[in-house]
């Protein structure tokens, strides 16, 4: 079943109003195992889940990974044994996250995946959400991909075969692959052909972006467009293509606030407008509310709009990271 998060949204905001009414509240503790709170994504999300937690008096325990897989798995078991009454997981890799959730569930706990699937990718569809899960909060992030694909056609049309470089996250990370997916499903859609001639991570980070769009252009100088697929990495990949004075277009993904600031400025040409403070507070809602009772949740599909964000309509989205 897909629930789309505006509905959701609208129950966050009454969840004060019952706390207040009823003394009976569950108030947690509830956990929220974040991949890394260095991330500004992650960090968003891990924000989005306090504030919700705040807005009714409930107990929020925060993890930070650190983009070690090893300590989350620890860190999940610290939250077990802390007695959380629910789980919302960032996940550092997909895959082996099934195991924690496994693991919650076998011991009565409900577990939530926050922006991120659980499960192998390779196999299962995103909104084909995990057995052991109450529920997966994120994006349709094959959706978000065809965006930037067709944006991209738009970009390129008239050329011929033109050279296309993506700069991914990292492994283990399930979005990779399902944003790759969309973009191709976008420039297949729009009849645009191309060569991608460079598919290297990133790993998120601007300084990591930059140097890995460096290198690209060192051995392919005629790459026409770069589709990164983080706003952390356009802004880094920008400024490698502004030192190369390569004409490249450049895509980013996230709306993040300093990628819609490169955007007016002509430094980048588009993103979509993800919102992470959201996905953490509609996972904190789904823990609350099976917590005390108000509604069931069984491996259910949480998602929202991600639109295209171009100069003409920048203003549309609000960075929340």
């Amino acid at each position: 079943m897909t629930i789309n998060i505006s509905k959701l949204v609208a129950t966050t905001a009454v969840l004060t109003v019952m706390a207040s009414a009823s003394m009976a509240q569950d108030k947690g503790p509830y956990g929220h195992s974040n991949n890394g709170l260095s991330f500004p994504f992650a960090s968003a999300i891990a924000k989005g889940f306090q504030d919700a937690a705040d807005a009714v008096g409930a107990e929020a325990i925060i993890l930070d990974a650190q983009g070690d897989v090893l300590k989350q798995t620890n860190d999940i078991d610290d939250l077990l044994a802390q007695g959380v009454k629910g789980i919302a997981i960032v996940p550092n890799d997909s895959a082996v996250a099934t195991a924690w959730a496994d693991k919650a569930a076998a011991q009565g706990v409900e577990v939530v995946a926050s922006a991120s699937q659980i499960g192998d990718p390779a196999t299962r569809p995103i909104d084909d959400v995990y057995e052991s899960l109450a529920a997966l909060v994120t994006q349709q992030e094959v959706s978000a991909g065809r965006e930037v694909g067709l944006m991209a056609a738009r970009l390129l049309k008239g050329m011929d075969n033109p050279k296309v470089a993506i700069i991914e996250g990292a492994a283990g990370y399930a979005e990779v692959a399902q944003r790759t997916e969309g973009f191709e499903m976008g420039m297949k859609e729009a009849g645009q052909n191309y060569t991608i001639v460079a598919a290297q991570p990133g790993d998120w980070t601007a300084e990591k972006g930059e140097a890995v769009c460096q290198n690209i252009l060192a051995s392919n100088p005629e790459v026409d467009l770069f589709f990164n697929q983080a706003d952390d990495m356009v802004v880094g990949c920008a400024r490698a293509v502004e030192a190369a004075g390569s004409k490249a277009k450049l895509l980013g993904f996230g709306g993040s606030k300093l990628a819609i600031a490169a955007l007016k400025d002509g430094k980048i040409h588009g993103t979509v407008c993800y919102k992470p403070e959201e996905i953490g507070r509609i996972s904190f809602t789904v823990l609350y509310e099976i917590a005390n009772g108000t509604k069931d949740y069984e491996a259910e599909f949480i998602t929202y709009p991600t639109p295209a964000v171009t100069i003409d309509n920048v203003d549309d989205c609000v960075g929340q990271w």
